[in-house]
């Protein structure tokens, strides 16, 4: 008893299984889904061509019944006048026994024995006449309807569908004719013959189970040889699948077995070419890229001992300027200046060689953005005070610890102030931190000149700035945000920009609250809120202004 259970319950569990198996292997299988479109797309087609035959064929059945049928019964109620008029009026018998002849002649005739005859109204019986008369079958079938258009068509035949009582109690397909005749006194009878067509129903039956079975054949041998085409053509596809997968992940050897000379082996060829010639780029281009690796660390520490030497002899000339006639004080200033700028464009070399290198590694440490937000605007007051830009804090949120490499994202904060500060144009900065379950995020909004589309989609890029003839007061190397954009996606964060021409930009720093965690959403919203939108309206820079300052004194924030 306990085996049979464990047995059902393992077979229910299968049943159970096969929907998530079936759709897994529409997924995963091209031959399974190939199979079950072909076997689909040949049920719908012989469903609509069984269907079309079956009524086709019914309906010439029926049709070629219902004249022989006619034809029979014109034939039988002529034959059946004629025994009426060919009776003479000295020497005929009884209308009763000529009525008898004419129903005998008219069930020979016909081969039908389902007769019923009804006097016409409008004539009176006689006691010697012959009466009403007909069929057990009949009784009851003969509709009003078709009365009327015998009774009112006396020259036409007429006939209708009925539904027939056989012996065993049930009902079979029928047809009753009607027409009238007249007998040599002069009155008028109405005729009706009903023929059985319960032949032709088992004929229809017969063709139908034929067509089906046809059909359920036919689509089985349809599935069959798509099975053995889909194998022939899915193997290699499969073979050609796995390997493309191999190569993708690094496995630059693989290829793809060449079986014969036709189409499919054409196509082995041509991606075993195409792997031998990627594997050439590929190797190329490592080597390329590690000799070009090599080259800017290199160059990028060789430069730092004269750099060293320049710049202690840079700092002692510019320690005495004061004492230099203005000319050479200025050249003193410029030396002492653009050593500084090459010492930062040095370090950024190598930090980016870092990053191509994979060498970086993160110093993490549980930090809050908003202290770190609240240090470096401190540290950029001095330039923003120059600048004539209010930097305001707004930190709703993004107050407690999260895990980060402090001094990296001090860099990417201090680099998107600092753009924040030259690209301004004077008017007020907004840096908002605010924080959600499973991230803390920080913007930098501006409301200077902004950028175009096309300058927002490489701003990221390496020495590439909007405008090269603009004066930077902070002297950058033009790898501030490609290496902030490391950064943060180095913390699996990420750094992004909305900027419109007249609007202004603002950056939105995302990082997860845990190293390694998944961002959904970030906590402030990209545009911001105070963006417009409507880009065509001409805003004006005062109401930015306005804006920027009306927000701050609602939220909490920290003014610098």
């Amino acid at each position: 008893m306990g085996l049979g259970q464990g047995v059902s319950g393992i077979r229910l569990e299968n049943w159970r299984t096969w929907p998530a198996r079936a759709a897994r292997s529409w997924r995963r299988s091209l031959q399974f889904r190939t199979i079950v479109v072909t076997l689909a797309l040949s049920l719908f087609a012989l469903l609509i061509s069984s269907f079309y035959m079956a009524i086709t064929i019914g309906n010439d059945l029926f049709q070629s019944r219902v004249t022989q049928v006619q034809q029979d019964s014109a034939r039988a109620i002529e034959s059946a006048q004629n025994i009426l008029d060919s009776s003479s009026g000295a020497g005929r018998t009884g209308t009763q026994e000529l009525m008898g002849a004419a129903r005998e002649e008219i069930a020979r005739t016909s081969s039908s024995s389902m007769i019923a005859g009804y006097r016409a109204p409008g004539q009176e019986p006689t006691a010697t006449g012959p009466q009403d008369f007909e069929n057990v079958r009949l009784n009851g079938v003969v509709s009003d309807e078709l009365r009327k258009l015998v009774q009112n068509n006396p020259e036409e035949q007429w006939w209708q569908s009925v539904s027939l009582p056989a012996a065993d109690g049930s009902s079979v397909p029928g047809i009753v004719v009607g027409s009238q005749i007249t007998l040599p006194e002069g009155s008028r009878w109405e005729i009706y013959i009903g023929f059985d067509l319960s032949d032709t129903e088992q004929t229809l039956l017969f063709v139908q189970r034929t067509l089906l079975i046809g059909g359920l054949t036919l689509l089985l041998l349809v599935g069959a040889v798509s099975w053995v085409i889909v194998r022939l053509v899915a193997n290699p596809v499969r073979v050609a699948a796995e390997t493309s997968e191999r190569l993708a992940q690094g496995d630059l050897e693989v290829r793809i077995p060449v079986k014969g000379e036709d189409e499919l082996a054409t196509l082995a060829r041509s991606f075993n070419g195409m792997a031998d010639s990627l594997q050439s780029q590929i190797r190329e281009l490592a080597e390329l890229s590690q000799v070009q690796q090599r080259f800017v660390s290199d160059v990028s520490h060789e430069l730092r001992t004269p750099l060293t030497t320049i710049r202690l002899a840079g700092d002692v000339l510019y320690d005495q300027r004061v004492d230099f006639p203005p000319a050479t004080a200025r050249t003193a200033e410029l030396l002492h200046t653009q050593t500084q700028r090459f010492e930062l464009l040095l370090a950024d070399l190598l930090e980016i060689s870092r990053y191509d290198a994979g060498s970086v590694e993160l110093e993490i440490e549980p930090h809050s953005l908003v202290h770190l937000a609240e240090d470096s605007i401190e540290g950029m007051a001095s330039l923003a005070e120059q600048k004539g830009s209010d930097v305001r804090l707004v930190a709703p949120g993004g107050y407690s610890n999260v895990e980060m490499d402090p001094r990296r994202i001090r860099r990417v904060v201090r680099n998107l102030l600092g753009n924040a500060i030259e690209h301004g144009e004077g008017r007020p900065i907004v840096v908002t931190v605010d924080s959600n379950e499973q991230a803390v995020a920080l913007t930098v909004r501006d409301y200077g000149h902004g950028m175009t589309e096309a300058d927002a989609q490489r701003v990221f890029d390496r020495f590439w700035r909007a405008d090269p003839s603009r004066k930077r007061t902070i002297g950058g190397t033009g790898l501030g945000l490609a290496i902030a954009l490391e950064d943060a996606q180095l913390h699996g964060g990420s750094l992004e920009l909305w900027s419109v021409v007249g609007e202004g930009t603002c950056f939105r720093l995302t990082l997860p609250r845990a190293l390694g965690g998944v961002v959904t959403k970030s906590p402030l919203p990209l545009p911001p809120e105070d963006a417009s939108t409507d880009l065509g309206h001409d805003a004006d820079a005062t109401a930015h202004e306005e804006n920027a300052r009306d927000t701050t004194q609602h939220e909490k924030g920290v003014g610098v």
